[in-house]
């Protein structure tokens, strides 16, 4: 039997992570959430807009994410602002953790999808970028977008 591609369907996305920060290295990881986290979560109600990943000992946590309570919950619904481990191998983590002292370094989150039937998060090492950089990030865009209006245009 074939195996399906699966597919990832993105339930929230940090849009400015890109533009504040330059990524120099994507993580694939898992999160610990609860099940009206879970259901908040593909009902479209994260924000990671705010949010950063920091390692404590071996093991890494998600900061400042806001998951909303489900809007059919119970008792049983988290505090939305609530610390999230994240699920990485062992030698992820010490890696990550070398950089981050090393370097200077942060660890931003980019987006949460679902992957299959699991929630995934995609985590950036990410170097901040000075005002300078992004004026020349946003010029080189818009010359790109020029030069192929202009290729179809031809």
């Amino acid at each position: 039997m074939a195996k399906d591609k699966e597919t990832k369907k993105i339930l929230c996305q940090n849009r400015k992570a890109r533009h504040e920060y330059e990524i120099l290295e994507n993580i694939e990881a898992g999160i610990v959430l609860n099940g009206t986290e879970v259901k908040s979560l593909r009902a479209g109600g994260g924000n990671i807009k705010d949010s950063y990943a920091f390692v404590k000992g071996f093991e890494v946590y998600l900061y400042n994410a806001h998951i909303s309570p489900y809007s059919h919950g119970n008792i049983h619904n988290e505090d939305p602002m609530r610390p999230r481990k994240l699920l990485l191998h062992k030698q992820e983590i010490i890696k990550l953790s070398a950089k981050v002292k090393e370097k200077g370094l942060t660890i931003i989150p980019l987006s949460i999808y679902l992957k299959g039937s699991l929630i995934k998060i995609d985590i950036g090492l990410a170097k901040g970028k000075r005002v300078h950089d992004k004026k020349q990030a946003i010029k080189e865009r818009d010359i790109k977008r020029d030069m192929d209006r202009e290729v179809r245009n031809y």
